[in-house]
């Protein structure tokens, strides 16, 4: 990036935290908004849209990662290597590990580190979902921080489920969710941001926006009946445009197979890549249970139309493996040897899109150096980084997107135009 391009950058985000300061100062800045975002003019940005900072949780020991969650730690670190180069990160961590992560980044000028208690590391799920509303001119918008509600992917019916889960002999299931559920509130006071509360059980890896009203997620996990059992499919969908700012929700069937714990969670099979542009996890192996869910997400996609009424240009990207997760890693942290074999939700899909970057897994699989040509074509504007590791990651449920949350710009620099006009 050319220096001028970034002292400038530098300039218009010092101009921003200035004003939040003197807002604050003169006591404008309210810690929760009446209301709902749509109802307020606010929107989810599309996540190729400029961003301030990227958030990212840390893996420790009291997770579902082998050996201590040396190798998962170390695949962490590169991939907050990787993120920084394009943008800041915050890495949130345990109190246990906050030394050790303090040391291991001291000498990275882009990234800082936050002590933040926490069971699990996916600050998809964990985090807010960034809103933002449009000022007066493309210099200056309003962001805000819609807070879900979170109850462990379905409480005792989903992640934390078996009586002798390890998680659960070492801390009471429903502590976990309490210390979970307050991660959105202290990112968003940490940086002084207004937050949306709601009732709505959410987790951020269920949802995919593309900035222009329209949003993708699953039947599978959002209709599930241990998320909101309360609530039709129509009063769902309601609370989706009610909250991101969408007119329009695409329902695919089913996520990644595999991914059963969570519901099958979108990220893991489909996201936007740029206006009216997806890509979709693809297997042609008929036999292979994915193909069924591919099929069937395909078969949506290609009968509907986005927000503007736009045909969808459906990218298919291989799925790594099949990977499977051996006995031996399943019993020490799962304390059962049946979860030995069970099929691993490893996707490509599963990366993170910086400032001029794309951050994805790669899982020292055959299928790696195709997805590396397909992103780079998808994303012409930005440099693709494989980072290894994913089959590390993938063992605690979740990948690079899923431990990720972007913080989208407040002021985006003019020169970001082609950034957020997305690909494709």
């Amino acid at each position: 990036m050319p220096t001028q391009l970034r002292l400038l950058r530098r300039g218009y985000r010092a101009a921003a935290a200035a004003a939040a300061v003197a807002a604050s100062k003169a006591g404008a800045r309210r810690k929760v908004l009446d209301g709902t975002p749509a109802a307020l003019g606010f929107r989810m940005p599309a996540e190729w849209e400029p961003h301030d900072q990227c958030w990212i949780g840390w893996p420790d020991a009291q997770g579902f990662w082998r050996d201590a969650a040396a190798p998962a730690q170390k695949a962490f670190a590169n991939v907050v290597d990787a993120i920084s180069r394009f943008e800041p990160v915050t890495v949130c961590c345990n109190a246990t590990q906050y030394a050790r992560v303090v040391h291991l980044m001291e000498h990275k000028s882009n990234v800082r580190v936050v002590e933040m208690s926490a069971c699990l590391v996916w600050l998809r799920d964990l985090g807010p979902s960034f809103v933002v509303r449009e000022g007066d001119t493309r210099l200056r918008r309003e962001i805000a921080g819609v807070d879900w509600q979170y109850n462990a992917y379905g409480g005792y019916n989903g992640l934390f489920g078996p009586e002798d889960h390890q998680l659960n002999r070492r801390k009471g299931h429903e502590e976990h969710i309490t210390e979970d559920n307050l991660v959105a509130r202290k990112v968003l006071e940490l940086e002084r941001i207004p937050r949306f509360e709601t009732n709505f059980v959410l987790e951020g890896g269920s949802i995919h926006v593309d900035g222009e009203g329209t949003c993708i997620t699953t039947e599978q996990c959002l209709c599930h009946g241990n998320r909101n059992p309360h609530m039709s499919k129509d009063e769902i969908e309601n609370q989706l445009k009610t909250h991101l700012g969408v007119s329009k929700v695409i329902w695919l069937p089913k996520g990644l197979y595999g991914d059963e714990m969570i519901s099958g969670h979108v990220d893991n099979i489909c996201c936007f890549t740029g206006p009216s542009t997806v890509l979709l996890s693809w297997i042609d192996d008929k036999s292979d249970p994915q193909y069924e869910h591919s099929a069937a997400a395909f078969d949506v996609l290609s009968n509907t139309t986005d927000a503007k009424g736009r045909k969808l240009d459906i990218i298919k990207i291989h799925v790594p493996g099949p990977l499977y997760m051996t006995e031996e890693v399943a019993q020490p942290f799962l304390g059962s040897v049946a979860l030995g074999q069970q099929r691993l939700a490893g996707s490509y899909v599963n990366f993170y899109i910086a400032n001029g970057g794309v951050v994805a897994p790669a899982f020292g699989d055959k299928w790696d150096e195709e997805a590396r040509k397909i992103l780079e074509k998808v994303f012409p504007k930005h440099e693709v980084v494989m980072v290894e590791g994913g089959r590390e990651i993938v063992l605690g449920g979740g990948n690079i997107h899923c431990a990720t949350q972007q913080q989208p710009a407040v002021c985006p620099h003019p020169s970001d135009a082609d950034t957020m006009e997305g690909q494709g």
